[in-house]
């Protein structure tokens, strides 16, 4: 379930209501599962900024519409069109997007985003900086971007960044699907809610407090399968090269050989950047993080990989992406750096007074 009964059909994108003392977002593209686009994430960031202000409003909930999730993510399939356009739409709704993680990190109100069912990408976005996070047994997170020959953005370095050992390490460059468990265990939820209890849980949170509702519906969380294979993963994950990471893995018994195996099927430019990524973004704030995302992203736009990657999972569908280079051997330092190089007037600053003001 999404958590909230049915709303009405409605043509738009995303949904506001408020119900007692809870504004509630409503993600609505179910058959898209909820990928967000540039106007559902501009229409997020004008009304979470209203209701900062509004002392009728005591707490957000966002939700997805639909049986399938919370949010897949961004719309990729509009990515890739774009990028064939040789257009900036991509970079315009990533700066609109990246504002909006920032938002809700600082947001002076309890923010809770109900994480059930598929929760990808631009869904971790919205719903892991949050201050309330709620998974349930249907929770499958994740950052899968290095599939797409891409990189784990919206503040998602800075995140996995922080987990327990090299677990996010772990996460990041195999884009691999996560338990809500798992998701407590990196650090990237809060609460652990059956599923079927969540209709009850946004009741409750129109009239008590987050803290008093959640209170009552949260339950002992299942164990994490992630956490149990911590061990030969900070042993594998702990260096900084990415050739010496899957040596370690081909060495470490049958777990962490599957590890290897889907490692090197990713994007080896996409693997490179994203643990030089993860390595960069310790010690930076979230609006710094965001701001080295922005950048590197907008270096992918004029890669090979990202559009051959969508084309092979999203387009075309025939899984067989032709990676250049095709080898994580032949992706050379240089050419690592270069992602990070700054990008003049078309950086991206999240530090103006603008962005500071609720």
């Amino acid at each position: 379930m999404g958590g909230l009964p049915p709303e009405e059909l409605a043509s738009d994108d995303v949904l506001f209501e408020k119900r007692g003392n809870l504004g509630v977002i409503t993600l609505n593209r179910p058959r898209a599962v909820n990928a967000l686009n540039t106007g559902m994430v501009l229409a997020m960031l004008e009304r979470l900024t209203a209701w900062a202000d509004d002392d009728g409003v005591q707490t957000v909930l966002v939700h997805g519409a639909g049986e399938r999730g919370l949010c897949a993510g961004g719309d990729i399939v509009a990515i890739y069109d774009d990028m064939l356009r040789h257009g900036g739409e991509t970079a315009d709704f990533w700066a609109a997007e990246y504002r909006l993680n920032s938002l809700i990190a600082r947001y002076p109100k309890p923010y809770v985003a109900f994480m059930d069912g598929l929760v990808l990408g631009g869904g971790v976005g919205i719903s892991a900086h949050g201050s309330v996070r709620v998974v349930t047994e249907r929770t499958r997170t994740g950052m899968p971007e290095t599939t797409i020959g891409f990189v784990p953005d919206v503040g998602g370095t800075l995140l996995l960044s922080r987990s327990p050992g090299e677990t996010g390490t772990h996460a990041a460059l195999t884009g691999a699907h996560l338990t809500g468990a798992d998701a407590l265990f990196l650090g990237l939820a809060d609460h652990f809610v059956p599923s079927e209890n969540l209709p009850a849980l946004a009741e409750a949170l129109e009239s008590s407090t987050a803290a008093d509702a959640v209170g009552r519906f949260a339950q002992e969380s299942p164990a994490s399968p992630l956490a149990a294979q911590r061990d030969w993963i900070d042993a594998a994950y702990a260096s900084d090269d990415a050739e010496e990471i899957v040596a370690r893995l081909r060495a470490g018994g049958d777990e962490a050989a599957a590890a290897a195996d889907t490692i090197e099927s990713k994007s080896p430019t996409a693997v490179k950047v994203t643990l030089e990524s993860l390595r960069r973004v310790r010690g930076l704030t979230l609006d710094e993080a965001l701001e080295q995302e922005y950048r590197v992203g907008v270096r992918c736009l004029t890669g090979a990989d990202f559009r051959e990657g969508i084309r092979a999972q999203v387009v075309d569908k025939d899984r067989n992406p032709q990676w250049k280079p095709p080898s994580l051997a032949e992706v050379t330092p240089a050419d690592v750096g270069r992602f990070f190089e700054p990008l003049g007037d078309r950086e991206l600053k999240l530090h103006s007074k603008e962005s500071d003001h609720v």
